[in-house]
């Protein structure tokens, strides 16, 4: 166990992790909220337009959730007509994932609002801070 002064740094170090993140949701969780969205479904805008024709199970992967979990906001992104979800000709039991042309403009204003706060704080925060941040992030994400 670490002495107590490291201790309280690690603290503190959690406390601006919490207050950071939710900095970063801030604005998009408005956004959602008009919608009646939640983050669940940002992750799910953002992974889908990352990877255009991703497959169901390849998404649950990525977002470490059950199919069950998935399920309810994926169904209600598709009613809203935000989400698409088809079968490839060569194989009808994948279902792949699209966004529609209002899926994709949500998830540019969502996404566009991170992009840009981070933008400018890492460029305040200089290159070496930036390479600091992305090795801590990497290994919380369990990508070293």
């Amino acid at each position: 166990m670490p002495d107590l002064n490291r201790q309280a740094e690690l603290r503190t170090a959690i406390e601006l992790l919490y207050f950071g993140y939710r900095a970063f949701t801030t604005h998009p969780d408005r956004i959602l909220e008009q919608r009646g969205l939640s983050r669940v479904h940002h992750r799910i805008l953002y992974f889908v337009a990352r990877n255009p024709e991703i497959a169901i199970n390849a998404l649950l992967k990525i977002l470490g959730v059950t199919k069950q979990s998935l399920n309810a906001p994926l169904r209600q992104l598709q009613q809203m007509k935000l989400v698409t979800v088809r079968a490839p000709e060569h194989d009808g039991r994948i279902k792949q994932l699209g966004l529609t042309a209002d899926g994709e403009k949500l998830e540019q204003q969502l996404t566009g609002t991170q992009v840009k706060q981070l933008d400018a704080i890492l460029r305040a925060a200089g290159p070496r801070a930036e390479a600091g941040w992305r090795t801590v992030m990497d290994a919380l994400a369990g990508r070293e």
